[in-house]
C-alpha cells in the first residue's frame, strides 16, 4: 500500500514526517489528522498550485518542502504556521512573494529556480533568517531592509538580473557564504566564458566510467579511466543548482589554476551523448576523506562531524595553513569560493587538505574598493567558522589560534584580517 493510501486509511497516526510524491493536484485533507505530531511535510514532485488557508492547524510543523510543483505565488498561509522554520519551494513558477508568507520563526528559505522579480520590504523583519537561497530568479535589486538580517549566514544570488551587489553587505555581521555569479554585472564581476585554451577538451569516448564516488548539489562524481590514467569525472545536473549554474562552476574551477590545496583540473568534457557538461579531474587517493557532512535540518548552517572526530594540534595547524593559503590564492585571482566548508574539504591524517566544490564561486574586481575588501572578509568569516569547528575538536590548542579564530568571525566585517594576513600569522 502506498503512502497516500496509508494516510487515507488512517494508518500513519503519530507520524512526525510525511513524504508524498504521487501527482497530487490538491492538498490531501487527511494530513490534518497528523496535526498533533507532524513536524516535516515533504510534498516535492507533485502538481500542486495552492495550499489550504488553514494550514496553520499543523501547529507542530517545522519543515515544509514543496519543490517541483506548479505554484505561482509563495502561499501566504505558510506565514501563519507557528513553528515553521524551514521552507523549500525550489523549481516552481513563483513570481510573487507576499509579506504574509514570511513567518516569525523562518530560518531557512529556499526559492531557487523560480520567476521572482522583487522581494517585499518585510523580508528584513525575518530576524531569525540564517540561509536564504535565491539563485535562478529574475531579481534586479534587493530590498534595503535586508541590511537588518543580522543572523543571515548564507545568501545565494547567482543567476539573477542584478546589475550590482548591494552596498549594505558590509553591515551583515554573520554573513559567511555568498554567491552572485551569473548576474549582468560589470566585466570584473563576471565569470569568464573563454578560457583561452587554459585547459584541454577531453572527448567522452576517451573515458571509461567506473563507480560513483559521490554526489552534490551540482553534479555526480565518478571514477574513470582516461587511457591509462585513473581520473575523476564530474557530470553536472541541469541548468540551475541551489548555488548557481554548472557553467559558472566550471569556469571558476579552471580560472583558479594550480595550487597544492586544489584538485587539479585535467580538462573539460566534450561530446557527451546527452550534452551533459563535465570536468575531468585528478583522482584523489583513498587516504583523503571528507572532513564533515552537510548541515542537517537542526544545525541549519553548521556542518555535521563524525562522532568522536579529534585532531592533534599539528594536524589542525597544517590544515589551517593549507586552507588559508588556498583561499589567499583564490582571492588574489579575484575568486570568492562561496562555500568554504568542512563538507567541501578533503583531508588526510597528516593534515594535508584539498578544497573542492566551486558551485558557489564568483568573481570580483581587485580594485582596492571597500566592496572588494568586504567580499574577501565575508569569506574570512567562513574560514573562521571552519577553523572554530576544528579547534572545538582539538586538545592543547595554542590560545593564539583561538584569538585568530575570534578575529575572523568578529561582527565588524572590515576589521577582520584578510587571507594574506592569515597566511602570515599561521606560518
Amino acid at each position: 500500500m502506498d503512502t497516500l493510501a496509508l494516510l487515507k486509511a488512517g494508518k500513519l497516526a503519530g507520524s512526525t514526517r510525511l513524504d508524498l510524491a504521487c501527482g497530487l493536484t490538491e492538498f490531501p485533507r487527511e494530513i490534518f489528522e497528523l496535526a498533533d505530531t507532524l513536524e516535516v511535510l515533504n510534498l516535492t514532485g507533485n502538481a500542486l498550485r495552492s495550499l489550504p488557508d488553514d494550514l496553520h492547524r499543523l501547529a507542530r510543523l517545522k519543515i515544509l518542502f514543496c519543490s517541483s510543483n506548479q505554484f505561482t505565488e509563495l502561499p501566504a498561509c505558510i506565514g501563519q504556521c507557528p513553528q515553521l522554520s524551514m521552507v523549500g519551494f525550489k523549481s516552481n513558477r513563483i513570481a510573487q512573494v507576499p509579506a504574509a508568507a514570511l513567518g516569525p520563526k523562518l530560518r531557512w528559505l529556499i526559492l531557487t529556480d523560480n520567476c521572482i522579480e522583487a522581494l517585499p520590504d518585510e523580508i528584513g523583519d525575518c530576524h531569525l533568517m540564517q540561509k536564504f537561497m535565491l539563485a535562478g530568479n529574475r531579481l534586479t535589486q534587493l530590498p534595503a531592509s535586508m541590511a537588518k538580517l543580522h543572523k543571515l549566514e548564507l545568501l545565494r544570488l547567482s543567476a539573477n538580473r542584478l546589475a550590482a551587489l548591494p552596498d549594505w553587505l558590509h553591515s551583515l555581521p554573520s554573513l559567511a557564504w555568498l554567491a552572485w555569479a551569473g548576474n549582468p554585472m560589470s566585466a570584473a564581476f563576471t565569470t569568464p566564458h573563454d578560457e583561452d585554451g587554459i585547459t584541454a577538451d577531453i572527448a567522452w569516448q576517451q573515458l571509461q566510467l567506473e563507480q560513483k564516488l559521490g554526489e552534490g548539489a551540482s553534479g555526480i562524481i565518478h571514477q574513470a579511466q582516461w587511457g591509462d590514467t585513473p581520473v575523476a569525472v564530474k557530470l553536472y545536473k541541469g541548468d540551475i543548482t541551489s548555488d548557481g549554474t554548472p557553467l559558472n562552476e566550471m569556469n571558476a574551477c579552471i580560472a583558479a589554476g594550480l595550487h597544492p590545496n586544489l584538485i587539479r583540473i585535467e580538462g573539460k568534457l566534450k561530446g557527451h551523448p546527452e550534452g551533459v557538461a563535465g570536468l575531468v579531474m585528478d583522482l584523489i587517493g583513498p587516504a583523503f576523506i571528507n572532513l564533515a557532512a552537510l548541515p542537517s535540518f537542526d544545525t541549519c548552517s553548521r556542518d555535521v562531524y563524525p562522532e568522536g572526530t579529534r585532531f592533534t594540534p599539528q594536524t589542525l595547524l597544517a590544515m589551517a595553513q593549507g586552507m588559508a593559503s588556498v583561499a589567499a590564492h583564490l582571492h588574489r585571482h579575484g575568486i570568492n569560493h562561496g562555500d568554504l566548508y568542512g563538507h567541501n574539504t578533503l583531508y588526510n591524517a597528516q593534515g594535508d587538505c584539498l578544497l573542492g566544490d566551486f558551485g558557489a564561486a564568483s568573481f570580483y574586481p581587485q580594485d582596492g574598493s571597500q566592496l572588494a575588501a568586504t567580499l574577501q572578509r565575508i569569506e574570512v568569516r567562513a574560514f573562521g567558522i571552519w577553523l572554530g569547528e576544528l579547534i572545538e575538536r582539538c586538545e592543547g590548542v595554542d590560545q593564539r589560534w583561538v584569538a585568530l579564530q575570534q578575529a575572523c568571525v568578529q561582527p565588524d566585517v572590515l576589521a577582520r584580517p584578510d587571507f594574506n594576513a592569515l597566511t602570515t600569522v599561521l606560518a
